[in-house]
């Protein structure tokens, strides 16, 4: 494997690291209502025998700063769908009208504000720690192909500059998604 195909596949892991965070934060409530929160909500519906995600069995919207609006496609699911998010552990609560489902998002008490900043700093460090594994099984690579001699000792310390340089560009970018997120459940 040479050194490029290394320094590419290290970086395409580092960018799944990062686009995981990425996602993940779409799902932590903030004051404001947003879709992400909810539509990766997993939905065991009776009527297909399977379970789906939210986004998949309705569209979701946001009328209001503070309201998310949840229309299934199948009115069938409604109650499925009641149920898989009283079960999400958001912390809201469904008002059923019909075939709309209201979700109304309740303001943050500034505990539970510490307490979601807490889980923030805990998922970022988690693919921190991701990029940074990546990180050692590049070096490791590098390393094997240097005891082959395919690579003299410059072209693996170049390599290794390289990966490093990776490296702290992905723990930036996590660290700056992660104080946006935080600035945004910390205001009030």
């Amino acid at each position: 494997m040479p050194a490029q195909e290394i320094l590419d596949n290290c970086k395409n892991h580092m960018r799944k690291a990062q686009d995981y965070f990425s996602e993940e934060l779409k799902g932590v409530r903030t004051g404001r209502a947003s879709p992400g929160l909810v539509e990766h909500v997993k939905v065991d519906v009776t009527a297909y025998g399977s379970s789906m995600d939210l986004r998949e069995l309705a569209t979701i919207s946001t009328p209001e700063p503070a309201l998310l609006i949840v229309k299934p496609y199948d009115p069938a699911t409604s109650k499925d769908i009641e149920k898989a998010i009283l079960a999400s552990n958001l912390g809201l609560t469904p008002n059923v009208d019909g075939p709309t489902i209201r979700l109304p998002i309740p303001m943050l008490s500034g505990e539970r504000r510490q307490q979601l900043t807490q889980e923030i700093k805990r998922m970022a460090e988690a693919q921190k720690v991701a990029v940074r594994n990546a990180r050692r099984d590049a070096n490791k690579h590098i390393d094997a192909l240097e005891n082959e001699h395919q690579l003299s000792k410059d072209q693996a310390a170049d390599a290794k500059d390289e990966i490093q340089k990776l490296t702290k560009q992905f723990e930036s970018k996590i660290d700056e998604q992660s104080s946006a997120k935080q600035k945004e459940v910390t205001a009030v």
